[in-house]
């Protein structure tokens, strides 16, 4: 009885040590397992989020919009940035479309985003007329860059006209434009044209005839605050501020 009694436990201690050794061996394994799993759902995961954004048609372009725009209209916007609709929106070129718009010469700067699952947002900013420009007999806007980019059938009120002589270039029509952007309110009211014949040699036509020697659109700010004062203090047909700190005035017109 004593030994049969002696086995018996010996017996229990082995199989519960046998146990424990295959519960250690299953969990060693599991955990391989686990890992081995985890990256195989990974990769599917990855896999399935790369087919999702590059190959399939849910996230593809439906829709264009276009904000900003006024005096080009959206499908002109639209044309110039060929957005190829039905393209997966991961993959389309946005500074290339960007850039095609920006070539639009209304368009001063341009913004193109995409806006997930499926649109294209392009925003514009386009060019603000500060002048319109006589050439060759057309009416042309211009903004404050000196860039013509606008017709109009005849010249808009409230706004300034340029009468460009025959040597004007391109370099003065800028010039003159930030002559006409640097006026402030108040003078710019009293504006009838502005003369270009070169990029110093720039004058102002007031409505009441009265002719304003302006020269480049440096020192323009001085300028005008000497022309004010001038015009408040002195009737004069000639007013001088090419040299601002030198005004002159004179009776006798160009």
């Amino acid at each position: 009885m004593s030994a049969n009694a002696g086995a018996a436990p010996s017996n229990k201690g082995r199989e519960r040590t046998r146990r424990r050794f295959a519960r250690r061996q299953w969990a060693r394994r599991w955990l391989t397992w686990r890992y081995v799993l985890a990256i195989v759902v990974l990769v599917a995961a990855v896999a399935s989020v790369v087919w999702l954004v590059f190959f399939s048609a849910v996230l593809s372009v439906r829709s264009v919009t276009v904000t900003g725009a006024d005096i080009l209209s959206e499908r002109e916007v639209k044309r110039a940035a060929a957005v190829p609709e039905g393209e997966q929106l991961a993959v389309l070129d946005i500074s290339a479309m960007r850039a095609r718009v920006e070539a639009l010469v209304a368009v001063k700067s341009a913004d193109v985003a995409r806006h997930w699952p499926d649109g294209v947002e392009i925003s514009i900013v386009e060019r603000q007329v500060v002048a319109v420009v006589d050439l060759g007999g057309r009416w042309r806007g211009m903004d404050a860059d000196g860039v013509v980019f606008r017709d109009y059938e005849r010249p808009p009120g409230g706004v300034p006209r340029v009468q460009v002589l025959a040597t004007a270039d391109r370099d003065a029509l800028r010039e003159a434009a930030q002559v006409i952007s640097s006026l402030p309110a108040d003078l710019s009211d009293r504006v009838d044209h502005v003369e270009v014949e070169t990029v110093d040699k720039i004058a102002l036509v007031l409505r009441d005839e009265r002719r304003v020697e302006w020269g480049s659109a440096e020192e323009s700010d001085e300028k005008a605050s000497v022309l004010t004062a001038l015009l408040q203090a002195r009737q004069a047909k000639v007013y001088d501020v090419s040299v601002p700190g030198q005004p002159v005035t004179s009776d006798i017109a160009r």
